[in-house]
Formats: structure tokens, sequence, C-alpha cells
């Protein structure tokens, strides 16, 4: 081992004594400090040992709002970073768990292609099949719907995103020392921290509106913490299917909005004032959920209720409609008329002129 390896293992030490030392004893890091580990982590600086022993001991303790900030600063600095082009829109850019969907059918692609129809661009990322869930993810429902995302290069990526208004962030194509992780989080066998600080992160660098799925309310409000000392100027949290952004019909959605430099402004949708309340359509296979995906996107077929309760309310939220029963009406306009499915061809049309 050189010096500069050992002085790296006594530094991470020092880090590690501060989230390890107990409820009582631990005095929390700072961001400057939460940034600094997570990077030696991503970087080799930190030995296996100490990597697991920092992410469940990090875990039991829970991540404070300064610590998943820094987290945050760390993705913004080492990973992929889109630009919107001059006179694009404002994105919405979804923070949802990395290890996927299990029970409930997932309605994200599906909404981001009635958002787009609407010329709303739309940021998602995520990872491979990932623990603790090995849930469905983002790039094998698309590739589903014919459009085949997780192996374009990030230039490609931002090609897209200007020309179409879809991006999607694959974590090992393009984040590859986030991805090296993966090893760490499958013998842990619970989600670290670093599962909350992707909730928080975007790698769309300028203006957009950040939406972030949550489960449980004390992380929802160090979530507001972490985003508002990370300089997040609009931000949306959703207590959606799974922990994600998906807005089910069975329930009343709780949400919240979040502007710079004003507290938090609950708000709570209720689909069954809308006419869109039902059944939250279950998770069962990709081919049962390739063919509801389709007819849903010709507002026909069981996912079609939650997918225009989802894709009405995003646009009323990105401010592509006036109100929510206007943008219901949208929704289901550019289901019913054939936009929505004409936006999957020409974005597959795009993919395929792409090539690899």
């Amino acid at each position: 081992m050189t010096k500069t390896d050992a002085d790296a293992r006594q530094r991470f030490k020092e880090l590690l004594r501060k989230v390890g030392s107990g409820e009582h004893t631990s005095t929390g890091l700072s961001r400057a400090e939460a940034d600094e580990a997570l990077e030696m982590m991503l970087t080799g600086q930190a030995s296996d040992a100490q990597i697991g022993a920092f992410l469940i001991a990090h875990r039991i303790r829970r991540p404070e709002p300064q610590e998943l900030t820094g987290m945050v600063d760390t993705y913004r600095r080492l990973g992929p970073a889109l630009h919107s082009a001059s006179g694009q829109s404002r994105p919405l850019c979804f923070g949802m768990p990395f290890d996927g969907r299990k029970r409930t059918a997932p309605l994200y692609p599906l909404t981001a292609l009635v958002l787009l129809s609407a010329g709303q661009p739309v940021v998602f990322h995520a990872g491979g099949r990932m623990p603790v869930k090995y849930g469905i993810t983002a790039a094998e429902l698309f590739e589903a719907l014919g459009l085949e995302l997780a192996s374009l290069s990030l230039a490609e990526v931002q090609s897209g995103f200007n020309q179409h208004g879809l991006a999607l962030i694959h974590q090992p194509s393009h984040f590859p020392l986030a991805d090296a992780l993966i090893t760490h989080r499958d013998d842990l066998g619970k989600r670290p921290p670093i599962a909350s600080a992707e909730l928080l992160w975007t790698a769309h660098s300028g203006d957009h509106l950040l939406i972030s799925g949550f489960v449980h309310p004390p992380t929802e409000s160090r979530a507001w913490e972490a985003l508002s000392l990370a300089g997040e100027h609009e931000v949306i949290t959703v207590k959606g299917q799974e922990g994600g952004t998906d807005l089910p019909i069975s329930r009343a959605c709780i949400t919240a909005r979040i502007s710079a430099g004003r507290p938090a402004e609950r708000l709570i949708l209720h689909p069954r004032d809308h006419g869109c309340f039902g059944p939250d359509q279950e998770w069962n296979d990709l081919d049962s959920w390739q063919q509801q995906a389709h007819d849903a996107l010709q507002n026909q077929g069981p996912l079609a209720p939650s997918l225009r309760w989802n894709a009405g309310a995003y646009l009323w939220m990105a401010g592509q409609a006036p109100t929510l029963e206007a943008g219901l009406d949208s929704a289901e306009t550019f289901m019913q008329d054939g936009r929505a499915a004409a936006m999957l061809s020409e974005l597959i049309a795009w993919r395929t002129s792409v090539g690899g």
C-alpha cells in the first residue's frame, strides 16, 4: 500500500467514526464531509470493508439533510450532465428508486410520451436490475415499447433530448463510477442512503422542475431541506407507487410543492373527484405490460385511467395546463387522437437512425 492509499484509508476512518458512533455520540457529517466520503467510495479510495461499514452505519442512523445534499454534490460533480437547448421548455426531471418496480404496473414511460406530445421535455435516470428489489427498470420498459435507450452514448442522449425532449441517463452506461457500488448494495441487503440521494439528484443542469418520490413522511421532510440546501429552486415531492413518482388512482395522492424562498405547499389530489378513481393495475410480467401500454396510449385498456390521471396531473404541475381538469382533458385528447402513440413512433424512428 502506498502512502497515498494509507492516508486515504485513514481519512475515511475519521469519516466513518462520525457516522458509526451510535445515536448519542454520532455527530453526523457536514455537507462537505458527506461529499468527500461518497467521492472516496466512488473512486476506490475507501476499502470494501470501509464502504460496507459506512453504508450500513449510515442507514441505521439515517442520513441528515446536509449529508444528503453532500451526496448530491458528488453526483453532480462526478456524474453526467445534460443541458437544455436555447429556447427549450423547462424539463420535468423524475427521481425514482433505482431498484425498480415489482408490485404495480409502471406508468412513467407512458406518461412521458403524453408529456412529450404536449411539448414538455422529460428527464429520467435509472440503473440496471439493482438490489434490493431487482424490479423492472426504465430501460427495460422503454425497450418493450420498441425504444432501446440504454446503449446510447451521452452525446446521443443529449442530442435526442434536444431534438425530441426525452433523456434517460442509464447508470451502467453513463455513470459507471456509481454503478461500481452495486456489489456493496447487494451485500448489504438493504437500501443504503445513496438510494435516498438518487431520488434528489438529476443529471440535468439548469432550470428544471424536479419530481422526487418518497415513501415515509420523515423522508419527505429531509428531502425538502436537502434540496433547499442543494439550491433546487422548484421541487414537487410525491408519495407515489412503490416510492416512485407514479400517482395512484386507488387513493388520494399526497404531494407537495416547494419553491425557492417559500415553505412547502401541501397538495392532496383526489382521483375520485376527476373520474379517475379505481384499482391500480398490478405488475404481472413484461409481455402483459407491453400490450397494456400500447392500449393505454390509444386510451384503451386497464392502464388508460391511470395514464390519464398521471399525464394530466403532470401537465398541470408543469404549467402546461391552467387547471388539473384542463390537464386531464389534454391528456385524454393526446391519447385519444393518437398523438401519444405517434410520439413513440417518432422516437423509435430517431433511435433507428442513430444506430448502434
